[in-house]
């Protein structure tokens, strides 16, 4: 049998390659005659450069940026080069990289200052480097400043009333009078670029960046209702300066509205993260077993099993995450998914309906949550084999024959 280890990273404990590793390891002391390939993913966020970079041969590179209160912070991304005729050279980043809630302390967190401005430049990076082709995950932001600040790096001025330019933030953005693009570098007309984010919230609104993520980010109620304000502005502006829609575009509210000043100024295309990402690493292809002349491992004939997980399984997981496009894309190749979990979160049980034959958690059945975070990959190992052996079982009382 060949078995397919597709998981994203279990947050705080083990990036995506580390828990495929691990759970390799399960699956091979549970079955040892199977024949294991390694695929790990990400929907966008933490881990989207790391999938890329693995799965395609690249390499990181690191660009000193402004992270979101304007400290110059080291920022990783990797560079992919074309295989193709005419070779285009690709870019891979995470907007976190740069602008990540990750990048401050709790005290520090205030969406009405932070900036995006950190992340273009690392787009900026990528230019300079000769990348043609742009993936940029979109998790993880601790800005809402609808992506203003990346404008603004890359050329773009926004000026109030008096002609000054604004200041950082995503509360400045309620005093925009007008846009001026003609600055905006031109090396991006000659680009292809992909936001790859795992949310589909408008700008503006109940369900919008402000109203939404805002709280997490440091937002007060009254701070999130300012912002959201804020942006309702800004998108007009950007309309009627710039042209393009964003109030209603879906996505467009991804990551404190990067997502609408990515399409506003950058001419992106919003796509689902882990679709992105399972391009990138031909999931599909390896799950129909790939010619070996198409860089991927050995011709074994098709999957018999694809394993995924990641560190928490909820109510939330059906919503575009890792889980949910590698079960959609087992299913749709006729291929069983187990699904390994650091733990059960409410609504858990929604994710059944993807088609996932079997969920195995590491806690409780393993031990305590700070037992699996002190030993992680062993604790995922352990789990992985355990998940294996029982849809085994299952599967021979179900009289399903060998492959």
């Amino acid at each position: 049998m060949r078995i397919v280890i597709a998981p994203q990273e279990f947050k705080g404990s083990l990036t995506a390659s580390q828990a495929a590793a691990a759970m390799a390891e399960g699956a091979q002391r549970a079955l040892p005659e199977a024949k294991l390939e390694t695929a790990p993913m990400a929907d966008g966020g933490p881990g989207t450069v790391e999938a890329v970079v693995a799965a395609a041969g690249g390499r990181t590179a690191t660009a000193t940026v402004e992270d979101p209160l304007g400290r110059p912070v080291a920022a990783q991304w990797g560079i992919v080069d074309g295989q193709t005729a005419v070779p285009v050279r690709r870019g891979v980043m995470e907007m976190a990289a740069a602008a990540g809630l990750w990048r401050l302390a709790e005290e520090e967190r205030d969406p009405r200052v932070t900036s995006t401005y950190g992340v273009g430049q690392l787009v900026l990076a990528a230019l300079d480097a000769g990348c043609r082709r742009l993936i940029i995950g979109l998790g993880g932001s601790a800005t809402n400043d609808g992506g203003a600040g990346m404008a603004a790096a890359l050329g773009v001025r926004f000026l109030d009333a008096e002609d000054h330019e604004l200041a950082p933030g995503g509360a400045a953005l309620a005093r925009l009078e007008r846009i001026d693009v003609s600055g905006l570098d031109q090396r991006l007309r000659k680009c292809e670029i992909i936001a790859a984010t795992d949310v589909t919230n408008p700008l503006c609104g109940s369900e919008g960046a402000s109203l939404v993520y805002g709280p997490q980010k440091g937002a007060s109620p009254e701070a999130a209702r300012e912002l959201d304000a804020a942006l309702r502005h800004y998108g007009e502006i950007v309309e009627r300066d710039v042209g393009v829609q964003v109030l209603d575009v879906p996505g467009a509210g991804a990551a404190g509205g990067l997502g609408a000043g990515l399409i506003a100024f950058l001419g992106v295309r919003i796509e689902p993260g882990v679709e992105v990402v399972a391009r990138t690493v031909r999931l599909r292809e390896r799950l129909r077993g790939a010619d070996p002349s198409a860089g991927l491992p050995g011709r074994a004939g098709r999957a018999g099993l694809v394993l995924t997980g990641e560190g928490r399984l909820d109510g939330q997981t059906g919503y575009g995450k890792t889980v949910a496009g590698v079960a959609r894309i087992a299913r749709e190749e006729g291929v069983p998914v187990i699904v390994v979990v650091g733990s059960l979160g409410p609504g858990w049980e929604r994710a059944l309906s993807l088609g996932i034959d079997r969920v195995e958690p590491v806690v409780p059945r393993s031990g305590t949550l700070e037992e699996a975070m002190a030993r992680p990959a062993e604790m995922l190992a352990t789990t992985a084999a355990r998940a294996v052996n029982g849809w085994l079982r299952i599967r021979a009382i179900a009289g399903a024959g060998d492959e």
